[in-house]
């Protein structure tokens, strides 16, 4: 006997967010709405060149400001610890590549545009600005390299001269004689090498701070935009090396995130020292061109990819060689990123051998580190991008050479060369009905139709599987408050995904409260001991399980302590609507009631901490068609359909949200956005003049359906679909430019982005 009976706020229900009343009507507090009495303002002189020696050699005419309090360099912080990179990669020797950590301030020498030289804290901003102006630094120009590919040349500037390489980090993956062996029996070999191109993470909300030094109880207190209070604790602890409980982190609202938020950046542990230091509360906030040089950037790899197949497209093995740009320095997961990326090499196909070499690379540009779906998008975009190509030289239908290498349901689960064990998967299921609803069949009329207006038409899919919610934990707690109403606590953090409706959702069904009733708190390091942060489309997956099994737990004391006001037994006792009830009568008695007449407060409280022993897999297929203006360039995606497999889904109006958001973030992508640099390591799309973002007006209307399969791995069966469009969208709109742009002209590869002057050149070259 379930005893609840509140399946209209529970799983499957398509609640609108109970988070938006607040912020669309501008009562969200983000970090820089906050402020603290006689604050000041801390501001970063950053470095105009990519690489070069420097000498401060005079701050006192800055520091004699009026109003100014304080100006920081390197030579004044040395007591800080530089901040370190979290995952550092494994070399085929057994070795950890070499650290190559941030320092909080440099000193001596800058290795990218925009590296932070000196702090200035003043009564506001502007005088902050205007000091730093007045700071004299002499700087000695080198060379720089920016070129990924280039860096690794041997007559290229090193980064890093004592190195004597711009050679981060090797990594191998597979098994290199196998793989080898599969090749030499192959009937057919098709390569492929595809640019992943840097990008700018924009959020809404650019990073802020306000950092508090609490003398009276020996401790910080730093307010923060975030992706998880913990992992911005403890690397700062580090940084000055201290126990963590001296540093309190604290996150409110937050615009946004895509992995670029869940880091410790250097101004962090500025605005402390200097609060620290003065006695009062120092905020810093950063401006859009600071977040273009300052914030880690995502993507930036080169990959060539090799397939071996039979005579009948079947796949034998797969060869990868990739370049991952790292920037100037090891970011804090950075080095992870394309080695979680390659363990997605396969797929959803089954290919029985596979080895991939992954060389880091050092550059003079902004580190780059997770940016929505980390590796993942890299990973399918290189094997369905390899997959279309394998059937244009084998002369088979796109759909047909899929069909042939799927990995089968009967396979499940399923090993993959990298080691990820799938558990349950319908990809030719989910593809087909993608084909269907797409009208895939009638699209050559269409083309036809396009023709006469001048245009020519593509039409590309891609089928993908990504890694998510991985292995581990994250706690929930939750207490019946004395109005009824009940609290639940968790370490992940909100950056726009609805997790105050989510996991209400989730505990409303079992305690019989609706989703109103149930306060989600996150973003405090003083209200939980510990908290794995969001990120990885663990929020929901993760602790969605844990405050399922706490709501179940308290949902056990409250019928124990109704039964024992109402004398009856705990089985006979049902809640709803707050009210914990004995079945079939009328009598009854009020959570609010109860919470106030417990004795023992831990009748009110349960938490639970459930372990999740392997990642979720979610996989789909994403179609999308094509219309491009030869005259122009022009690239205009006129259909795109989304047939995907989450598993159980919490909330459809939450899921659909991120699934269109993330793959406005592929489209962009792949048809915009672009980071630049010269050749001395300027930044020349350092403003949104420069940098294109998609907008809405480009965008069209999107078919999405669900195709579930729930999940074995997960306890309430949920995969996790965050960074899904991402993964899905990128393969499927370059496919679909492709495919336009070698039906009309015979050509088969463009990289991203497919801006217009870049297809038009192309198209002018082969029309003559």
């Amino acid at each position: 006997m379930n005893n609840v009976s509140h399946a209209k706020f529970g799983i499957g229900t398509p609640l609108r967010r109970k988070e938006d009343n607040a912020l669309i009507t501008g009562q969200g507090q983000f970090t820089d709405d906050l402020s603290e009495d006689g604050q000041l303002h801390g501001y970063v002189l950053r470095s105009p060149y990519a690489h070069a020696r420097f000498t401060i050699t005079d701050i006192e005419e800055a520091a004699s400001l009026p109003g100014v309090h304080l100006v920081l360099t390197g030579a004044d912080i040395t007591h800080l610890s530089p901040i370190e990179c979290e995952t550092l990669a494994t070399q085929p020797d057994g070795s950890f590549c070499a650290r190559r950590d941030i320092p909080v301030l440099c000193d001596e020498i800058v290795r990218h545009v925009g590296e932070a030289i000196a702090f200035v804290v003043a009564d506001s901003i502007a005088t902050a600005r205007d000091a730093s102006e007045l700071i004299e630094v002499d700087f000695e120009p080198l060379e720089a390299v920016t070129d990924t590919a280039a860096a690794l040349e041997v007559d290229a500037p090193l980064v890093y001269e004592d190195a004597g390489t711009n050679l981060a980090f090797t990594v191998h993956r597979g098994d290199a004689a196998a793989t080898k062996t599969a090749f030499s029996k192959a009937d057919h070999i098709t390569e492929i090498t595809v640019v992943n191109n840097r990008l700018i993470c924009n959020y809404i909300e650019p990073r802020a701070c306000l950092a508090t030094w609490e003398e009276a109880e020996n401790r910080w207190s730093l307010q923060v935009g975030s992706q998880g209070v913990h992992g911005m604790r403890d690397p700062l602890a580090k940084v000055f090396g201290v126990d963590k409980s001296m540093i309190r982190v604290q996150t409110g609202d937050v615009g946004g995130g895509f992995g670029t938020k869940a880091f410790a950046y250097r101004e962090y542990p500025l605005a402390m020292e200097a609060a620290k230091r003065l006695g009062r509360p120092v905020k810093w906030k950063c401006d859009r061109t600071e977040h273009f040089v300052a914030d880690a950037h995502g993507r930036d790899n080169v990959a060539t990819a090799r397939m071996a197949m039979d005579a009948q497209g079947k796949f034998l093995a797969i060869e990868v060689d990739l370049l991952a740009a790292m920037g100037a320095y090891l970011h804090c997961y950075g080095p992870f990123i394309p080695t979680l990326g390659i363990s997605m090499t396969t797929g959803v196909y089954d290919i029985p051998n596979m080895f991939c070499e992954i060389k880091g690379v050092f550059s003079n540009t902004t580190p780059t580190d997770a940016y929505r779906g980390a590796g993942r998008p890299e990973a399918a975009y290189l094997i369905e991008r390899l997959v279309d190509q394998c059937a244009l030289e084998l002369g088979l239908a796109r759909e047909e050479i899929r069909r042939r290498n799927f990995v089968r349901p009967d396979q499940m689960p399923y090993l993959s060369p990298g080691k990820r064990e799938f558990d349950t998967g319908e990809f030719d299921g989910h593809m087909t009905a993608a084909l269907e609803r797409s009208d895939w069949s009638g699209f050559d009329e269409r083309a036809s139709e396009a023709r006469g207006r001048g245009k020519i038409r593509g039409i590309g899919m891609a089928t993908f599987i990504e890694a998510c919610a991985f292995a581990g934990s994250e706690a929930a707690f939750l207490e019946l408050q004395k109005d009824g109403h009940v609290t639940l606590k968790i370490g992940t953090q909100a950056n726009g995904q609805g997790h105050g409706t989510a996991y209400a959702q989730l505990a409303g069904e079992k305690l019989g409260l609706s989703y109103e009733q149930i306060e989600v708190r996150q973003g405090d390091t003083d209200e939980l001991a510990k908290g794995g942060g969001t990120g990885g489309s663990r929020s929901v997956p993760l602790g969605g399980v844990s405050a399922v099994k706490a709501s179940e737990l308290l949902a056990e004391k409250i019928r124990k302590l109704a039964a024992d006001q109402l004398e009856a037994a705990p089985s006979d006792i049902e809640l709803n609507d707050g009210q914990a009830r004995i079945a079939g009568t009328d009598r009854f008695v009020g959570f609010s009631d109860l919470a106030k007449s417990a004795k023992d407060p831990d009748d009110l409280k349960a938490d639970a901490d459930v372990h999740q022993s392997e990642a979720t897999y979610p996989n789909g297929t994403h179609i999308c068609e094509v219309e491009i203006d030869p005259d122009t360039g022009v690239t205009e995606i006129v259909a795109y359909t989304i047939v995907d497999d989450y598993g159980v889904t919490v909330n459809p109006l939450l899921l659909a949200g991120q699934i269109h958001g993330g793959i406005v973030q592929g489209i962009g992508q792949c048809l915009n956005e672009h980071v630049v640099y010269d050749e001395d390591g300027q930044l020349l799309t350092a403003t949104f003049m420069d940098y294109s973002m998609p907008l809405a007006q480009h965008i069209p209307n999107f078919h999405f359906e669900t195709r579930n399969v729930p999940s074995t791995t997960n306890a309430l069966g949920i995969k996790g679909a965050g960074e899904a469009g991402t993964i899905g969208a990128c393969p499927a709109v370059m496919n679909a430019v492709v495919h336009a742009l070698n039906s009309e002209y015979g050509i088969d590869h463009i990289d991203m982005p497919a801006i217009p002057s870049k297809v038009w050149e192309m198209i002018a070259a082969r029309r003559g």
